[in-house]
């Protein structure tokens, strides 16, 4: 029996050789997987924003959590998996580099749920603990 014309089409799962869903120029295996798995940490706070995006459009929760700095973060975590992450647009950053403790990613990330399309803008911050980048909280809006 065909599907109806009017049922959404799920999107083809991210494979190591699909381009990484951090909008990066490269292959999921050689970008956040990486970090996903655990090869790897991230060497800045815009990349581990990157890396997180990737991770909820992947559906990595225990990356998700595992990046979440102790404080703030949640006891579990349950996405929504009619939501679709489409892209994600680096608004700007402070600090957040190898020489840095804190850094912000101000970014607004794109989805589609339940065939509508639309974005969460975030201003974040991060700050390294025990060496590694963690996701701290929103800042409040200006």
């Amino acid at each position: 029996m065909p599907k109806p014309k009017n049922t959404p089409r799920r999107p083809a799962p991210v494979t190591p050789d699909s381009p990484c869903p951090c909008g990066r120029a490269a292959a999921y295996r050689d970008c956040c997987a990486a970090f996903h798995q655990g090869r790897a940490t991230a060497p800045t706070a815009e990349r581990l924003m990157r890396s997180r995006y990737s991770a909820f459009a992947v559906g990595d929760t225990g990356y998700l959590l595992r990046t979440w700095h102790p404080t703030t973060r949640p006891g579990s975590l349950e996405l929504d998996a009619a939501q679709r992450w489409t892209g994600l647009d680096i608004l700007g950053t402070t600090g957040g580099s190898a020489f840095h403790t804190e850094g912000t990613v101000e970014f607004r990330a794109h989805y589609t749920l339940h065939g509508h399309a639309d974005s969460q803008y975030e201003h974040s911050r991060f700050v390294r603990e025990a060496g590694q980048w963690v996701y701290l909280d929103a800042l409040p809006p200006a």
